[in-house]
């Protein structure tokens, strides 16, 4: 595992450490590791909604639709 030596202002380092308190992180590197992780998620998960938001339509996404779904999990 790689080190990583960052510099925060006294009101961020105080909310670091308020949060790994509170929150039940072991260390402040805990902390700032699951922030990254779940800003990857949500860069995914835009990437994920401009992809379709970009595509052609395909089929209205309407009871129907979402009923065909539930029969396909089901089988």
């Amino acid at each position: 595992m790689s080190t990583m030596n960052i510099s925060l202002p006294d009101t961020l380092k105080n909310f670091v450490d308020e949060q790994v308190s509170t929150r039940g992180y072991g260390t402040s590197s805990e902390y700032v590791r699951e922030l990254i992780r779940k800003d990857q998620d949500r860069q995914r998960m835009r990437a994920l909604l401009l992809a379709g938001a970009s595509s052609p339509e395909r089929e209205p996404a309407d009871a129907a639709y979402f009923e065909a779904l539930r029969d396909r999990v089901r089988r």
